[in-house]
């Protein structure tokens, strides 16, 4: 079966946890959300389109190899909103617009925001039966992405090429394999004039993440609840769904 295998690596990253109160929290790896969002970037789909958003959720499942899932970093986070009363009916399509208010009528609100530091993942796409496009489309996509593409929030954009690839495989660890070792024959070629290696190699992965629906090609160590299943995406709801994780290999 064929899967579409891409890398992500970013300084930072944030996959937002279910929030509470002030705190923004982050998983340590991607989750259907995050993913369904940045296939949706690419594709140039807008946020409030939520008919697209649910198409590449349900035609689409999807596996993470973690490379690294970074260490935390955790910002105590302050920025000033107008109150609702200021902003009503006043147009405000940038963040300019929005502070365009005397400052007695801004408010301080204070969060705390976590982020993971150095992150490498490969992602695996497996189409599903109601696939609204093929996978040289979205290939072509993240190669050349219609929106900014970033992991998680603005802030993170990607340190590297998306460099997405077709591949056949029986399984997404498999294709991930057969993705890395392409990838470092590839880095191999790269050198200085001394003959050394411009780029470090990716590391081996350590853990194999996936949902419902992907041919996986291993058991799984653990499964459990995560809720990032898109209902609307517009409005910032999301449902259960249950993902599953093999761990092979511990982080260097």
């Amino acid at each position: 079966m064929a899967f579409l295998v891409f890398q992500l690596q970013a300084p930072l990253a944030a996959w937002g946890d279910t929030a509470v109160g002030e705190y923004r929290g982050s998983h340590n790896w991607p989750g259907e959300s995050a993913l369904v969002g940045l296939l949706g970037a690419a594709l140039g789909i807008r946020r409030e389109d939520d008919v697209a958003h649910a198409a590449l959720s349900q035609g689409y499942g999807f596996a993470v190899g973690v490379l690294s899932q970074g260490t935390l970093l955790r910002d105590y986070h302050t920025a000033q909103v107008p109150g609702r009363a200021a902003l009503k009916k006043r147009p405000h399509a940038t963040r300019r617009d929005e502070l365009a208010v005397p400052k007695d009528e801004l408010n301080t609100i204070l969060s705390t925001r976590d982020y993971r530091q150095n992150v490498g993942y490969l992602i695996a796409v497996q189409p599903l039966a109601d696939a609204p496009r093929d996978l040289p489309a979205v290939a072509a996509a993240l190669a050349r992405p219609r929106f900014v593409l970033y992991l998680g929030r603005k802030s993170c954009p990607p340190a590297a090429p998306l460099h997405p690839k077709i591949i056949e495989a029986e399984s997404a660890l498999a294709a991930f394999e057969t993705y890395r070792e392409q990838l470092v024959n590839r880095l191999a070629e790269q050198t200085d004039r001394w003959g050394r290696p411009l780029l470090e190699s990716p590391a081996r992965l350590a853990r194999l993440v996936w949902g419902d629906g992907v041919t996986a090609g291993t058991p799984a160590d653990l499964s459990a609840s995560r809720k990032d299943r898109i209902i609307r995406r517009s409005g910032w709801q999301f449902g259960d769904r249950t993902e599953h994780v093999a761990i092979l290999a511990g982080e260097g």
